[in-house]
């Protein structure tokens, strides 16, 4: 069965990176990501155009390469995070958290029980295909499965010590377009209002044991925040890595 490389690392102090994954419905892009060097990348069902069967698809590319597949889903809904899970993601990103009671119902989907309330349907793809009891798998998949919390919202920056005192939150990322609308400095990621509550999402995370985290737009900026210590650290997505190094060649070729 698989082990969730990146809920370990965090919980050992490390930092893990990754990217977001929205738009290219092929798994080659997941193969090139992995063989890239990152860690994980997030499957976003947010904003994203998957389906379940090519969310499916990129989770195999991504495990079957040594790189971990996370969803985020579009809300918290029980069907969303089971069948993300049960389409292979290793971990599930809950977006715009402002509720305690609701976090902790969301994290409750996300385990069997008698942890969580998660309904059992595994498929043998997914514990691939090696033999083990039901009790054996209930008791891994409750371990290594990943439980990430998005910050998006002034209200949840002021409620963070109460949302982060929920039990099975492993890491937070934060979400800093939305985040940084909620603040009044629209697109300006280091304005001093937009670097003073991340900080304080970090310095909270620390104290409560979860791995701080954020996605980035840019390379200086996923810079600027591994040196501040953000440990889930997200840069770009598949599309804008794309188009920045195409660009570039283009551009370099045509003067």
């Amino acid at each position: 069965m698989f082990i969730n490389r990146v809920k370990r690392a965090l919980a050992e102090g490390r930092t893990q990176i990754g990217t977001g994954y929205g738009q290219i419905r092929t798994p080659e892009a997941v193969r090139i990501l992995a063989a890239a060097g990152f860690d994980w990348i997030f499957i976003d069902t947010e904003h994203g155009v998957f389906h379940q069967e090519t969310i499916q698809d990129l989770c195999r590319a991504a495990t079957d390469n040594n790189m971990v597949p996370i969803v985020r889903v579009a809300s918290l809904e029980y069907d969303l995070v089971a069948r993300a899970l049960d389409c292979g993601g290793q971990g599930v990103i809950f977006p715009r958290v402002e509720s305690v009671e609701l976090l902790q119902e969301a994290v409750s989907w996300t385990k069997f029980p008698p942890v969580g309330v998660r309904g059992f349907g595994l498929t043998p793809s997914y514990v691939n295909y090696e033999k083990a009891t039901i009790p054996q798998i209930l008791e891994h998949v409750n371990r290594e499965t990943l439980v990430i919390l998005q910050i998006e919202t002034q209200k949840a920056v002021d409620m963070r010590d109460e949302l982060l005192s929920v039990p099975g939150v492993d890491a937070v990322m934060v979400g800093p377009v939305d985040l940084s609308i909620s603040l009044g400095v629209t697109g300006d990621f280091q304005h001093p209002k937009m670097v003073a509550a991340m900080e304080a999402i970090r310095d909270s995370c620390n104290a409560h044991g979860v791995a701080p985290g954020t996605q980035t737009r840019s390379l200086p900026l996923a810079q600027f925040w591994r040196e501040r210590g953000m440990r889930f650290l997200g840069c770009n997505s598949e599309t804008g890595m794309l188009y920045e190094k195409a660009a570039e060649i283009a551009g370099a070729l045509s003067k």
